[in-house]
This record gives C-alpha cells, sequence and structure tokens, in this order.
C-alpha cells in the first residue's frame, strides 16, 4: 500500500520549517534554474505544489508540467497555486501506476524515494526512468546519513512520524544514489544542505 500524505497536507509545510528552516525548500529551488526553457518535465510527489510557483517564476510561460501526487489533499492544493503560463496536467495516482505515454526532458523528484523500501524502490526507480528523453535532466532531492550521529536521530523521528501518519512502508533511508549508478547517469551539479543532511543532486541520462 503507498504512502499517502493526506493526514499531513494541512501541516506539512509548517512542519517542514519548524524542523529544517528553509533548507528543504532551498534544496529544492536550487535545482530549478537546471530546468531548460520551453520543456516536458515530469514532478512526481510535489507536495502542496509551492515548487509550481517557483518554477513559473523561472519559466512564466513555454513548460509543459505532468504533476504528479498521491494525495487528493495535497493534490487540491497544488491545484490552487499560480503556475503561470504554463500547462500543468495534474495526475492524481501513485507514480508507479501512471503510464507515460510521452517523453520528458525533465524529472523531478523531491523526497519522493526515502518512501519505498529498497525492493520497492527499484520497481518505481525504473518506471520513472524509462520516459525520460536520453541526454535528460532528472532533478532529485533527499535525505543522506554522512556519518553524523544526529542525522540518525532525526531520519528515525522521522520515519517514525509519518508511518503513524502517513503509513509510509519503510524506516530505513534506502540507497537512492545507487539507482542512479546503475543505470549510467552522469552528475551534472550537486549541493548538499542542513549540515550534509539534505542532498540535491542533478543527474543527466
Amino acid at each position: 500500500m503507498p504512502s499517502n500524505y493526506d493526514n499531513s497536507a494541512w501541516f506539512y509545510d509548517r512542519l517542514s520549517r519548524l524542523v529544517y528552516g528553509n533548507a528543504l525548500v532551498n534544496a529544492q529551488v536550487y535545482l530549478l534554474p537546471y530546468v531548460p526553457v520551453n520543456s516536458n518535465v515530469l514532478i512526481i510527489g510535489g507536495g502542496t505544489g509551492w515548487i509550481l510557483e517557483e518554477l513559473a517564476g523561472i519559466h512564466p510561460t513555454g513548460l509543459t508540467i505532468t504533476y504528479v501526487e498521491i494525495s487528493a489533499k495535497m493534490m487540491a492544493l497544488s491545484q490552487k497555486r499560480g503556475c503561470g503560463n504554463n500547462k500543468v496536467i495534474f495526475i492524481n495516482q501513485p507514480a508507479e501506476e501512471v503510464s507515460f505515454f510521452e517523453e520528458f526532458d525533465v524529472i523531478i523528484t523531491p523526497f519522493l524515494f526515502d518512501n519505498f523500501k529498497e525492493s520497492t524502490l527499484q520497481q518505481v526507480f525504473t518506471h520513472i526512468h524509462h520516459p525520460l528523453k536520453a541526454g535528460g535532466l532528472w532533478l532529485n532531492t533527499d535525505f543522506k546519513l554522512t556519518g553524523k550521529r544526529w542525522q540518525n536521530v532525526l531520519l528515525k523521528s522521522m520515519f517514525l512520524f509519518f508511518k503513524i501518519v502517513c503509513g509510509i512502508e519503510t524506516s530505513v533511508l534506502p540507497d537512492i544514489e545507487q539507482q542512479f549508478k546503475q543505470r549510467g547517469y552522469t552528475v551534472i551539479a550537486e549541493r548538499s544542505f542542513f549540515g550534509e543532511f539534505v542532498i540535491s543532486t542533478v543527474y543527466q541520462k
């Protein structure tokens, strides 16, 4: 059963800022200038949709965005966002159940893969990997453990909270980086945030 953030939609952004300040937002915003003009963009797990407004600030027009979000309440918030003159297609389904009939120039996955067990992650990753064009960019932000004890404590607390509230399936951070390595992605740019606990990476297929 996929995790669903309906129960946290109303406080998710506020909780994020309470714990991490602006780090999670800044980590995602860092990636957006890498989106080329007139791109066909796939966003999976965009949460409350503020990323659509940030994208519109960089590209007021010319983007075609497919926005996939499993939570109906998150989706409702996202649909109220200002998207400029960009075309946005909203899909309220788990990513692994969406049939992608077109290719994308850019894929954006903000804090998506930490919701899955290792076995599930491979299936979801492969499903998303296929519709990205050769040479396309994958902009990924997620947590990364770098050996600092406080990171483990915070991660375990976070997993426990969202397992209870939203039913996420994992309690261990999967090896997300390895998924990109196995499929031959090249790292174009990378930056860490919040004491190296959050990492944003631009991968090229």
